[in-house]
């Protein structure tokens, strides 16, 4: 197939705006958005939320600004307003073990209406609780009770008062004590001298009644102490019971008001049957004392806490399930905490303090990550792992251990939870995990592949006209016209390079909208039209190119060498590109190559040998070795040494799409034919020489145009490309109009022997569908004629070489001998 030279029509797509099907933006308002080119994505996306069974949780992969997040949003929140509203979580006080709290799910909205019940129980126990017992009924029974006691006390303590007066001893009670005094005959109290006056018989009998006195006072106390245990266990009693009818019908109507699981309901009976047993056993402290009222409400108000619930979940609002978006995950904000308060040097906390994080929050629903967030924090990664294997979540907060201030721990009941993880990340990311740990791959069995560009049609062209009728409208912008739109497009067709495919990062056109409207607004246009959008893309291209603009000033001031002139041996003008993130653009590069005499037969790659070449580019160079191997194989082995290198290159290459000019500069310098400087080259070859596509050909295209145009166009300058590369290419309209004037020429080849003769106005010496392994001999006046007589002059001067240092050898040989 020989060179051809593309028209004009050829070098960009061009959208009719007459064909969109609408004057402005403006009557597309009311039309839905749609998955533009991600049908995949789309049908994977609700697939996967519409999932019941665990571990179908969502790896979303794709490009930064392809509508991922934006997209996977709107997916959750239509899919999660059809489900059911999961319940409320609350955190209930242990009984048992106060530093274990219970995890209570209630149906969304009872666990407010019962927070509300509480503490409205709380309230009324403060006020009927001493009511109650004041009642009239209880003080009799209780008087009665007491009077009875104080009967049976005076009976005994008549006893041993009797026994105390037979003895002259006199007795009485004293808080809680008994005190006896020795008297005389008289009745009178003898002290202490008066005591010691008597005669020592007299002592000695005095001290054995004493003795049998104080057996009498403990017979006494053995009596009187069961009979006062009886006394107020049936004064607590009777407390009790009268407390017990107040508390079963609030409690009872507690338990009717909600509608439990099996499994919650048992748990919350047991919670309020221990929750019963607390405040009978706590009643005495509901009496009004006269004495330390203060702390007797202190006591109390310590006490009704342990009756509130904490409602770390409530989803009474809700209309369907969760929709949760992590922004900053952390092991606090994703898996919840425990709060602490410093009292006296110690660290106290409770079950009223634990606090839901997302996860809980999000139960029932969805939850969305972006991975990078998740793995600054190898702690939280890995806690998040074992949550997707168990499905438990236990609510800690690991500081406390961390600190040396003494801590209260506090271990809250583990919650099983059902909560849809979509976790946004890359595509070297999500096959690494594949890869790495796929255990934990298996947890998210939905792949939704997000692509970077799309086969464009009609349908396609309407729904981003659509993408840019609601970003108008969103922001309150002025809609564009039908052709403003279809620039928008063709800018979309650049940004993938493609002529048939439309870029999918809608980001880069939304961000144009709002340039291009920008740009409209300072002509106080009402409509944004193709001028402006053009001057957005120009202003674009002005904040970002002055790197591309330092080195095109460079090359004209003759700092960096390229020559665009003439015809040169061994030297050809390579195109490459540069991509910083922000700005890609494309430059020349000069390619020069040496050959020689040699035995090695190889190509010295300079690039790779100071270390600035990467893999691909080496890969490159070898296939470009083997492929001149074959050209020559019949006259093999080839007494061949040569060089290649990119003139003032100190950044490093990588890419083989430098190895067709490569070659042309090798195969120049071996056979002695110059190659025209006007004429830059791109594209790889393989081991039979076809030429293959690249990448960045428009940016490496309108860089040396660029270069050609500040020197002067005159109609001798242009590029060859790879004929397959035809459909990638989308030109600026100023290269566009040069290729119109005859200025400048896109040249494109299927194998490199096409190239030759554009290059050197010389015959290839051979044709593409030539089998190489039939081939005796290149016509002489064929580039690769004269490249086979170099070859042969090569092995001639090794030979003669070789064969002097064998003369040599033997001379001085047979002189040692």
């Amino acid at each position: 197939m020989p060179i051809i030279e593309l028209t004009p029509h050829q070098l960009r797509l061009t959208i009719d705006p007459d064909l969109l099907g609408f004057t402005n933006t403006s009557e597309l308002v009311g039309q839905p958005l749609s998955w533009i080119g991600q049908e995949r994505a789309e049908k994977a996306a609700y697939f996967g939320l519409e999932m019941e069974q665990p571990d179908y949780n969502l790896f979303v992969l794709g490009e930064v600004g392809s509508g991922r997040s934006s997209l996977l949003r709107q997916a959750m929140a239509k899919v999660a307003s059809n489900k059911p509203v999961p319940p409320d979580l609350c955190y209930l006080h242990h009984f048992g073990v106060p530093e274990r709290p219970l995890a209570l799910h209630l149906p969304a909205g009872e666990g407010r209406l019962l927070r509300q019940k509480l503490t409205q129980l709380a309230k009324y126990l403060q006020t009927e609780i001493p009511r109650c017992l004041e009642e009239p009924a209880l003080k009799a029974e209780s008087k009665r009770i007491e009077k009875n006691f104080k009967l049976e006390g005076a009976k005994a303590f008549a006893e041993l008062d009797a026994f105390a007066e037979k003895h002259h001893f006199a007795i009485q009670r004293e808080a809680g004590r008994m005190v006896f005094t020795l008297m005389d005959k008289s009745g009178k109290i003898l002290t202490e001298p008066q005591v010691l006056a008597l005669p020592k018989e007299r002592r000695a009998e005095i001290e054995e009644v004493e003795q049998a006195l104080q057996a009498e006072i403990a017979r006494y106390f053995e009596k009187i102490r069961p009979l006062e245990r009886i006394k107020d266990e049936a004064l607590i009693t009777l407390q009790r019971n009268k407390v017990k009818l107040l508390l079963e019908g609030e409690l009872k109507a507690i338990r009717s008001m909600l509608k439990l699981s099996a499994e919650d309901r048992s748990k919350f009976d047991r919670y309020l049957g221990k929750m019963e047993e607390d405040i009978l056993e706590n009643v005495a402290l509901f009496k009004f004392s006269d004495t330390d009222e203060e702390k007797r409400k202190e006591e109390i108000k310590s006490l009704l806490v342990r009756y509130q619930i904490n409602l770390v979940v409530d989803n009474h609002d809700l209309k369907g399930a969760p929709v949760i978006i992590e922004e900053s995950p952390s092991i606090r904000s994703l898996f919840g905490s425990i709060e602490y308060q410093s009292v006296e040097g110690v660290l106290e906390t409770d079950f009223t303090r634990i606090r839901a994080g997302s996860l809980l929050k999000a139960h029932g629903g969805f939850l969305m990550l972006h991975l990078d967030d998740v793995l600054v924090d190898s702690l939280l990664w890995e806690k998040l792992c074992r949550l997707l294997r168990s499905h438990l979540l236990q609510i800690e907060e690991p500081g406390t251990t961390l600190t040396q201030i003494p801590a209260v721990s506090l271990e809250p009941e583990a919650v099983r939870i059902q909560v849809k993880i979509i976790l946004i990340g890359s595509r070297e990311q999500y096959y690494i995990l594949q890869e790495e740990n796929p255990e934990l791959a298996r947890r998210f069995r939905i792949k939704v592949d997000f692509a970077d560009s799309f086969i464009a049609s009609a349908q396609s062209r309407l729904a981003s006209s659509i993408f840019v009728a609601h970003a108008c409208h969103e922001a309150g912008l002025p809609h564009f016209t039908a052709a403003a739109v279809a620039r928008l497009l063709e800018d979309c067709h650049r940004a993938a390079n493609d002529q048939s495919r439309q870029s999918a990062i809608f980001s880069r056109t939304e961000t144009l909208v709002l340039e291009s409207a920008a740009q409209c607004k300072a002509h106080t246009g009402c409509l944004v039209d193709v001028a402006d959008v053009e001057n957005a893309l120009q202003a674009r291209i002005h904040r970002h190119n002055y790197p591309d603009q330092c080195l095109q000033e460079s090359i004209a001031d003759g700092d960096v060498s390229i020559v665009i002139e003439g015809k040169k041996v061994g030297q050809i003008n390579g195109l490459t590109q540069i991509d910083l993130g922000d700005h890609c653009f494309g430059a020349p590069v000069r390619i020069t190559a040496h050959t020689f005499a040699g035995e090695n037969g190889g190509v010295l790659n300079i690039e790779r040998e100071v270390g600035l070449s990467g893999p691909i580019h080496d890969k490159g160079m070898f296939i470009l070795q083997s492929y001149l191997a074959a050209l020559f194989a019949h006259i093999a082995p080839l007494a061949l040494s040569a060089s290649i290198v990119f003139e003032q290159e100190y950044n490093g290459i990588e890419g083989d799409s430098a190895s067709c000019a490569e070659w042309y500069a090798l195969l120049s310098a071996l056979s002695g034919v110059p190659l025209k400087q006007g004429i830059a080259v791109t594209g790889a070859i393989n081991q039979y020489g076809e030429i293959l596509p690249v990448g960045g050909l428009n940016e490496k295209i309108e860089g040396f145009f660029n270069v050609c145009e500040k020197a002067g166009l005159d109609g001798t300058h242009g590029v060859l490309i790879p004929h397959r590369n035809r459909r990638h290419l989308m030109l600026s309209y100023h290269v566009i109009e040069a290729v119109t004037q005859g200025l400048f020429h896109i040249y494109t080849a299927e194998h490199v022997s096409e190239g030759i003769e554009l290059l050197t106005d010389f015959p290839a010496g051979f044709a593409p569908e030539a089998d190489l392994n039939e081939v005796i001999h290149y016509p002489y006046d064929s580039v690769l004629g004269y490249a086979q007589k170099v070859l042969r002059a090569y092995r001639i001067a090794c030979q003669l070489t070789q064969h002097t240092k064998a003369e040599r050898r033997r001379f001085f040989g047979s002189a040692e001998r």
